[in-house]
């Protein structure tokens, strides 16, 4: 699914705040106070936008092709930057986050740059509760704290260490590419399994940056380390 009709799907309001309007229900019960019909028109819209938020990550999982070896890494670039597109549609940032109502989500990737234009054209035009999405190339260690979702290349692989202490408090979602980028206190990491890109969760690297990941996402990941687990590595 191209983002830009997935992007039609997600909703501009944050699901945290569907789900208060909804009484907190699950999707299910969204369904049940439509069917049946109860509620104000705008309690339906918002349930509705629960959904849709609901069953966004899971269209994209479904429909992202068999990433083969004989396409190269253009494919799972072209994944990846699918997902990197639609994260923040399911994470909550505190407010501090944001230096202003209008201030852009900035979806950064430090180190090498794989993606080619796949992850500007999937991201073109698209916002997140009022925040407009932009696309930058870091190169400095010391402007990753601007960011709210990190991309950090298997080539920074030796810095992990230098890399989250320069945004040590900072809310910023991490995501790596490498087997150890969650032991290192990275949030998510994508792998491949039988040539379909997952993604694994680290839980307390996600609150750590004071961050909150909809459950909705959650149950797509692959594995979630829990604080418990993440404290004894």
């Amino acid at each position: 699914m191209p983002f830009n009709i997935a992007h039609r799907i997600a909703p501009s309001a944050s699901v945290w705040d569907a789900r208060q309007f909804c009484g907190f229900q699950s999707t299910f019960g969204c369904l049940r106070t439509l069917f049946r019909g109860r509620g104000s028109s705008l309690l339906a819209n918002l349930c509705l936008r629960t959904i849709s938020t609901s069953l966004l990550l899971g269209s994209l999982a479904l429909l992202l092709p068999v990433i083969s070896a004989q396409e190269g890494g253009a494919a799972e670039y072209r994944a990846k930057a699918t997902f990197l597109a639609a994260f923040p549609n399911f994470i909550e940032w505190p407010a501090d986050a944001f230096s202003s109502p209008q201030a852009p989500v900035l979806i950064c990737v430090f180190g090498d740059f794989s993606f080619g234009t796949s992850l500007t054209e999937t991201t073109r035009g698209a916002s997140i509760r009022d925040h407009q999405v932009e696309v930058r190339w870091v190169h400095r260690e010391q402007d990753l704290r601007a960011c709210h979702v990190l991309f950090v290349s298997h080539s920074e692989e030796k810095h992990y260490g230098r890399i989250f202490k320069a945004i040590q408090g900072a809310s910023v979602l991490t995501v790596g590419e490498t087997q150890d980028f969650l032991s290192s206190g990275g949030a998510i990491d994508f792998l491949i399994t039988d040539g379909r890109l997952q993604f694994d969760v680290n839980m307390r690297a996600a609150n750590d940056a004071r961050l909150r990941i909809s459950s909705n996402m959650l149950a797509l990941a692959k594995h979630i380390v829990t604080k418990a687990e993440a404290a004894k590595s």
